[in-house]
Protein backbone atom coordinates (compact mmCIF):
# COMPACT_ATOMS: atom_id res chain seq x y z
CA UNK A 1 0.00 0.00 0.00
CA UNK A 2 1.19 3.36 -0.63
CA UNK A 3 2.48 5.84 2.17
CA UNK A 4 -0.03 8.54 1.04
CA UNK A 5 -3.71 7.27 1.66
CA UNK A 6 -6.18 8.15 -0.58
CA UNK A 7 -9.37 9.24 0.89
CA UNK A 8 -13.25 9.48 -0.01
CA UNK A 9 -15.02 11.55 1.88
CA UNK A 10 -19.20 10.51 1.76
CA UNK A 11 -21.07 14.04 2.46
CA UNK A 12 -19.61 17.56 1.89
CA UNK A 13 -22.62 19.36 4.05
CA UNK A 14 -21.05 21.41 7.09
CA UNK A 15 -19.34 18.20 8.77
CA UNK A 16 -17.74 17.18 5.37
CA UNK A 17 -16.73 20.83 4.28
CA UNK A 18 -15.08 22.20 7.29
CA UNK A 19 -13.88 19.63 10.18
CA UNK A 20 -13.26 16.29 7.89
CA UNK A 21 -11.97 17.44 4.56
CA UNK A 22 -9.77 20.69 6.49
CA UNK A 23 -8.02 17.70 8.52
CA UNK A 24 -7.47 15.44 5.86
CA UNK A 25 -5.67 17.36 3.98
CA UNK A 26 -3.79 19.24 7.28
CA UNK A 27 -2.38 15.24 8.08
CA UNK A 28 0.45 13.96 6.59
CA UNK A 29 -0.35 10.65 4.79
CA UNK A 30 -3.33 11.83 3.17
CA UNK A 31 -4.53 12.70 0.13
CA UNK A 32 -8.31 14.30 -0.69
CA UNK A 33 -8.97 11.62 -3.66
CA UNK A 34 -12.58 11.43 -3.98
CA UNK A 35 -15.59 13.66 -2.09
CA UNK A 36 -19.39 12.13 -2.54
CA UNK A 37 -21.78 15.13 -3.17
CA UNK A 38 -24.67 16.16 -5.41
CA UNK A 39 -23.03 19.69 -5.25
CA UNK A 40 -19.66 19.43 -8.07
CA UNK A 41 -18.89 23.04 -7.66
CA UNK A 42 -19.05 23.53 -4.44
CA UNK A 43 -16.63 20.80 -3.41
CA UNK A 44 -14.30 21.57 -6.81
CA UNK A 45 -14.15 25.56 -5.51
CA UNK A 46 -12.49 24.48 -1.70
CA UNK A 47 -10.65 21.13 -3.33
CA UNK A 48 -9.83 21.62 -7.37
CA UNK A 49 -7.93 18.24 -7.17
CA UNK A 50 -10.40 15.94 -5.93
CA UNK A 51 -12.85 13.57 -7.95
CA UNK A 52 -16.00 14.11 -7.21
CA UNK A 53 -19.03 11.28 -7.56
CA UNK A 54 -22.34 11.90 -7.19
CA UNK A 55 -22.74 8.07 -5.95
CA UNK A 56 -21.52 6.78 -2.95
CA UNK A 57 -20.82 3.03 -4.78
CA UNK A 58 -18.88 4.64 -7.03
CA UNK A 59 -16.70 5.99 -5.18
CA UNK A 60 -16.24 2.52 -3.10
CA UNK A 61 -15.57 0.68 -6.05
CA UNK A 62 -12.76 2.86 -6.97
CA UNK A 63 -9.62 0.63 -6.39
CA UNK A 64 -7.62 4.01 -5.67
CA UNK A 65 -9.35 4.47 -2.99
CA UNK A 66 -8.16 3.22 0.53
CA UNK A 67 -10.33 4.91 2.96
CA UNK A 68 -13.62 6.39 3.03
CA UNK A 69 -14.96 8.73 5.90
CA UNK A 70 -18.83 9.13 6.07
CA UNK A 71 -19.86 12.53 6.47
CA UNK A 72 -23.79 11.94 6.10
CA UNK A 73 -27.09 11.59 8.25
CA UNK A 74 -26.51 9.20 11.03
CA UNK A 75 -29.30 6.73 9.71
CA UNK A 76 -27.01 5.64 6.93
CA UNK A 77 -23.68 5.56 8.68
CA UNK A 78 -24.06 1.97 9.15
CA UNK A 79 -25.03 0.84 5.61
CA UNK A 80 -22.73 3.22 4.44
CA UNK A 81 -20.06 1.88 6.23
CA UNK A 82 -21.36 -1.87 5.40
CA UNK A 83 -20.99 -0.74 1.93
CA UNK A 84 -17.41 0.36 1.81
CA UNK A 85 -16.23 -2.69 4.29
CA UNK A 86 -18.08 -5.12 1.39
CA UNK A 87 -15.31 -3.42 -0.83
CA UNK A 88 -12.57 -3.47 0.99
CA UNK A 89 -12.31 -0.06 2.28
CA UNK A 90 -11.00 1.10 5.66
CA UNK A 91 -13.66 3.25 7.38
CA UNK A 92 -14.21 6.22 9.60
CA UNK A 93 -17.70 7.11 10.54
CA UNK A 94 -17.94 10.73 12.22
CA UNK A 95 -19.77 10.08 15.63
CA UNK A 96 -22.51 8.74 16.56
CA UNK A 97 -20.91 5.62 14.96
CA UNK A 98 -24.25 3.87 14.39
CA UNK A 99 -27.89 4.15 15.64
CA UNK A 100 -27.65 1.00 17.90
CA UNK A 101 -25.17 -1.09 19.37
CA UNK A 102 -26.50 -4.19 17.06
CA UNK A 103 -25.65 -1.52 14.11
CA UNK A 104 -22.07 -1.22 15.41
CA UNK A 105 -21.31 -4.69 16.43
CA UNK A 106 -22.68 -5.25 12.25
CA UNK A 107 -19.81 -2.41 11.04
CA UNK A 108 -17.12 -3.72 13.59
CA UNK A 109 -17.84 -7.42 12.58
CA UNK A 110 -17.57 -6.95 9.16
CA UNK A 111 -14.52 -4.60 9.45
CA UNK A 112 -12.41 -7.72 11.15
CA UNK A 113 -13.54 -9.79 8.27
CA UNK A 114 -12.78 -7.60 6.03
CA UNK A 115 -9.11 -7.36 7.83
CA UNK A 116 -9.96 -3.36 7.64
CA UNK A 117 -9.96 -0.68 10.17
CA UNK A 118 -13.14 1.03 11.13
CA UNK A 119 -13.40 3.41 13.67
CA UNK A 120 -15.72 6.80 15.12
CA UNK A 121 -14.48 10.39 14.50
CA UNK A 122 -14.72 11.37 18.48
CA UNK A 123 -12.20 14.62 17.73
CA UNK A 124 -12.99 16.21 20.88
CA UNK A 125 -10.66 14.01 22.85
CA UNK A 126 -8.67 16.24 21.21
CA UNK A 127 -9.94 19.35 22.62
CA UNK A 128 -7.68 21.94 24.36
CA UNK A 129 -9.58 22.28 27.62
CA UNK A 130 -10.06 18.65 27.50
CA UNK A 131 -6.49 17.97 27.34
CA UNK A 132 -5.91 20.29 30.12
CA UNK A 133 -7.91 18.92 32.56
CA UNK A 134 -7.12 15.54 31.99
CA UNK A 135 -3.47 16.50 32.67
CA UNK A 136 -4.72 17.92 36.14
CA UNK A 137 -6.70 15.27 37.26
CA UNK A 138 -3.90 12.82 35.99
CA UNK A 139 -1.30 14.92 38.04
CA UNK A 140 -3.45 14.79 41.36
CA UNK A 141 -3.95 18.66 41.31
CA UNK A 142 -8.03 18.12 42.27
CA UNK A 143 -7.56 15.04 44.39
CA UNK A 144 -10.14 12.65 43.84
CA UNK A 145 -12.62 13.41 41.50
CA UNK A 146 -16.41 13.94 43.37
CA UNK A 147 -17.99 15.63 40.65
CA UNK A 148 -17.81 16.16 36.96
CA UNK A 149 -20.06 18.75 35.19
CA UNK A 150 -19.81 18.66 31.52
CA UNK A 151 -21.73 21.56 29.61
CA UNK A 152 -22.07 21.58 25.47
CA UNK A 153 -25.03 24.27 25.40
CA UNK A 154 -26.10 26.54 22.33
CA UNK A 155 -28.77 29.24 22.03
CA UNK A 156 -30.36 28.27 19.17
CA UNK A 157 -34.02 29.37 19.82
CA UNK A 158 -35.85 28.96 16.03
CA UNK A 159 -35.83 25.52 14.69
CA UNK A 160 -34.78 24.94 11.55
CA UNK A 161 -35.39 22.41 8.53
CA UNK A 162 -32.59 20.13 8.90
CA UNK A 163 -32.29 16.35 9.29
CA UNK A 164 -30.43 17.65 13.08
CA UNK A 165 -33.86 18.48 14.24
CA UNK A 166 -36.18 16.20 12.42
CA UNK A 167 -38.04 13.49 14.53
CA UNK A 168 -36.36 10.51 12.64
CA UNK A 169 -33.97 8.15 13.55
CA UNK A 170 -30.44 9.77 14.91
CA UNK A 171 -31.88 13.01 15.32
CA UNK A 172 -31.25 15.56 18.33
CA UNK A 173 -28.67 16.41 20.63
CA UNK A 174 -28.36 13.18 22.08
CA UNK A 175 -27.22 11.63 18.79
CA UNK A 176 -25.59 15.08 18.27
CA UNK A 177 -23.45 16.11 21.02
CA UNK A 178 -24.06 13.25 23.56
CA UNK A 179 -21.60 10.95 22.01
CA UNK A 180 -18.62 13.29 22.64
CA UNK A 181 -19.48 14.03 26.27
CA UNK A 182 -20.39 10.34 26.86
CA UNK A 183 -16.84 9.51 25.47
CA UNK A 184 -14.78 12.04 27.07
CA UNK A 185 -16.54 11.25 30.51
CA UNK A 186 -15.85 7.34 29.64
CA UNK A 187 -12.10 8.51 28.99
CA UNK A 188 -11.29 9.72 32.15
CA UNK A 189 -12.91 7.82 34.51
CA UNK A 190 -13.97 4.28 32.76
CA UNK A 191 -16.92 2.99 32.38
CA UNK A 192 -20.06 3.56 34.98
CA UNK A 193 -21.96 1.21 37.21
CA UNK A 194 -25.48 3.54 35.73
CA UNK A 195 -27.23 6.20 34.03
CA UNK A 196 -30.09 8.30 34.31
CA UNK A 197 -30.80 10.62 31.51
CA UNK A 198 -33.99 13.04 31.17
CA UNK A 199 -34.07 13.76 27.51
CA UNK A 200 -36.57 16.31 26.07
CA UNK A 201 -37.73 19.00 23.32
CA UNK A 202 -37.82 22.57 25.31
CA UNK A 203 -38.25 24.49 22.25
CA UNK A 204 -41.25 25.64 20.67
CA UNK A 205 -41.87 23.72 18.05
CA UNK A 206 -39.08 21.36 18.30
CA UNK A 207 -39.01 17.73 16.35
CA UNK A 208 -35.81 16.37 18.14
CA UNK A 209 -34.69 16.74 21.59
CA UNK A 210 -33.00 19.99 21.96
CA UNK A 211 -32.14 18.83 25.79
CA UNK A 212 -30.33 16.27 27.69
CA UNK A 213 -29.18 16.10 31.43
CA UNK A 214 -27.44 12.81 31.98
CA UNK A 215 -25.74 11.51 35.03
CA UNK A 216 -23.33 8.63 35.17
CA UNK A 217 -22.70 7.07 38.21
CA UNK A 218 -19.76 5.86 39.52
CA UNK A 219 -18.75 4.57 42.72
CA UNK A 220 -17.24 7.63 44.82
CA UNK A 221 -18.11 10.30 42.02
CA UNK A 222 -20.93 11.42 39.75
CA UNK A 223 -20.22 13.19 36.32
CA UNK A 224 -23.04 15.11 34.88
CA UNK A 225 -23.46 15.49 31.06
CA UNK A 226 -25.98 18.80 29.47
CA UNK A 227 -26.66 20.23 26.50
CA UNK A 228 -29.66 22.38 25.56
CA UNK A 229 -30.38 24.90 22.70
CA UNK A 230 -32.30 27.39 24.64
CA UNK A 231 -28.63 28.31 26.73
CA UNK A 232 -28.35 32.17 25.82
CA UNK A 233 -25.64 32.81 28.58
CA UNK A 234 -23.23 30.93 31.34
CA UNK A 235 -21.51 29.69 28.92
CA UNK A 236 -19.68 26.75 31.60
CA UNK A 237 -17.55 23.85 29.41
CA UNK A 238 -16.52 22.25 32.56
CA UNK A 239 -16.48 22.55 36.56
CA UNK A 240 -14.32 19.89 38.31
CA UNK A 241 -14.39 19.49 41.68
CA UNK A 242 -12.55 17.25 43.82
CA UNK A 243 -10.97 16.43 47.12
CA UNK A 244 -7.66 19.49 46.65
CA UNK A 245 -9.73 21.59 44.74
CA UNK A 246 -11.49 22.56 41.20
CA UNK A 247 -11.09 23.24 37.44
CA UNK A 248 -13.58 25.38 35.78
CA UNK A 249 -13.82 26.83 32.34
CA UNK A 250 -16.25 28.61 30.16
CA UNK A 251 -15.97 28.96 26.54
CA UNK A 252 -16.04 26.11 23.97
CA UNK A 253 -12.47 24.87 22.12
CA UNK A 254 -10.96 26.84 19.18
CA UNK A 255 -10.80 24.73 16.30
CA UNK A 256 -14.19 24.69 15.33
CA UNK A 257 -14.73 28.49 15.16
CA UNK A 258 -10.95 27.92 13.44
CA UNK A 259 -12.12 25.81 10.87
CA UNK A 260 -15.32 27.89 10.79
CA UNK A 261 -13.00 30.39 9.56
CA UNK A 262 -11.29 28.98 7.36
CA UNK A 263 -8.01 28.59 9.52
CA UNK A 264 -5.63 25.74 8.19
CA UNK A 265 -4.97 23.00 11.12
CA UNK A 266 -1.50 23.63 11.97
CA UNK A 267 -1.72 27.27 11.50
CA UNK A 268 0.05 29.40 13.71
CA UNK A 269 -2.22 29.57 17.10
CA UNK A 270 -3.78 26.10 15.78
CA UNK A 271 -6.03 24.73 19.08
CA UNK A 272 -4.27 27.62 21.55
CA UNK A 273 -7.42 28.36 23.94
CA UNK A 274 -6.80 31.93 25.00
CA UNK A 275 -9.20 30.48 27.91
CA UNK A 276 -7.45 28.13 29.83
CA UNK A 277 -9.80 28.11 32.74
CA UNK A 278 -9.13 28.19 35.85
CA UNK A 279 -7.74 25.90 39.00
CA UNK A 280 -9.41 27.02 42.61
CA UNK A 281 -7.05 25.39 45.30
CA UNK A 282 -6.95 25.58 48.99
CA UNK A 283 -3.97 27.52 50.20
CA UNK A 284 -3.09 28.62 53.78
CA UNK A 285 -6.44 27.86 54.70
CA UNK A 286 -7.84 30.46 51.97
CA UNK A 287 -8.99 29.84 48.71
CA UNK A 288 -6.47 30.97 45.56
CA UNK A 289 -7.36 31.24 42.44
CA UNK A 290 -4.92 30.56 39.54
CA UNK A 291 -4.91 30.12 35.43
CA UNK A 292 -4.27 26.68 34.25
CA UNK A 293 -1.53 25.47 32.45
CA UNK A 294 -3.18 24.94 29.04
CA UNK A 295 -2.71 22.12 26.63
CA UNK A 296 -3.34 23.03 22.86
CA UNK A 297 -5.77 21.29 20.94
CA UNK A 298 -5.15 19.79 17.41
CA UNK A 299 -8.13 17.51 15.83
CA UNK A 300 -5.29 15.74 13.38
CA UNK A 301 -4.25 13.90 16.16
CA UNK A 302 -7.31 11.26 15.33
CA UNK A 303 -5.93 11.09 11.47
CA UNK A 304 -2.33 10.50 12.68
CA UNK A 305 -3.88 7.84 14.93
CA UNK A 306 -6.13 6.17 11.94
CA UNK A 307 -2.96 6.55 9.07
CA UNK A 308 -0.64 4.79 11.79
CA UNK A 309 -3.35 1.81 12.39
CA UNK A 310 -3.91 1.66 8.97
CA UNK A 311 -0.51 1.39 7.98
CA UNK A 312 1.58 0.26 10.85
CA UNK A 313 -1.31 -1.96 12.72
CA UNK A 314 -1.55 0.42 15.55
CA UNK A 315 -4.48 0.33 17.24
CA UNK A 316 -6.71 2.82 16.05
CA UNK A 317 -7.69 6.09 17.75
CA UNK A 318 -11.03 5.59 18.58
CA UNK A 319 -10.60 1.42 19.61
CA UNK A 320 -13.93 -0.87 18.62
CA UNK A 321 -14.58 -1.52 22.55
CA UNK A 322 -14.92 2.20 23.07
CA UNK A 323 -16.89 2.43 20.12
CA UNK A 324 -19.43 -0.05 21.62
CA UNK A 325 -19.31 1.28 24.97
CA UNK A 326 -20.07 4.95 24.07
CA UNK A 327 -23.06 3.52 21.65
CA UNK A 328 -24.25 1.23 24.74
CA UNK A 329 -24.66 4.22 26.86
CA UNK A 330 -26.45 6.30 24.11
CA UNK A 331 -29.09 3.36 23.83
CA UNK A 332 -29.52 3.26 27.93
CA UNK A 333 -29.85 7.21 28.45
CA UNK A 334 -32.74 6.92 25.59
CA UNK A 335 -33.89 4.02 27.80
CA UNK A 336 -33.50 5.63 30.56
CA UNK A 337 -35.23 9.27 29.75
CA UNK A 338 -38.42 7.02 28.21
CA UNK A 339 -39.09 5.21 31.39
CA UNK A 340 -37.77 7.79 33.99
CA UNK A 341 -35.56 5.71 36.08
CA UNK A 342 -31.90 5.23 36.82
CA UNK A 343 -30.56 1.56 34.40
CA UNK A 344 -27.55 -0.26 35.86
CA UNK A 345 -24.99 -0.20 32.79
CA UNK A 346 -24.05 -3.58 33.24
CA UNK A 347 -20.51 -2.84 31.34
CA UNK A 348 -18.58 -2.50 34.18
CA UNK A 349 -17.14 0.41 36.69
CA UNK A 350 -14.17 1.66 38.13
Amino acid sequence: MSHVLHVALVGYGFVGKVFHAPLIVGTPGFSLHTVVSRDSAKVQADHPQACVRERAEEAFSDEAVDLVVIAAPNAVHAPLALAALAQGKHVVVDKPFTLTVEEARAVLDAATRAGKVASVFQNRRWDADFLTLRDLIDAGALGRVAEFHSHFDRFRPLVQDRWRERDEPGGGLWYDLGPHLIDQAVQLFGLPQAITADIDRLRDGAQAPDYFHATLHYPRHRAILHASALVAGNGLRFAVHGTRGSYLKHGLDVQEDQLRAGVAPGAPGWGVDTRAGEVVRECDGRLVTEVATAQAGDYRQYYAGMRDAILHGTPPPVTPQQAIDVMRLIELGMQSSAERRELACGIGAT
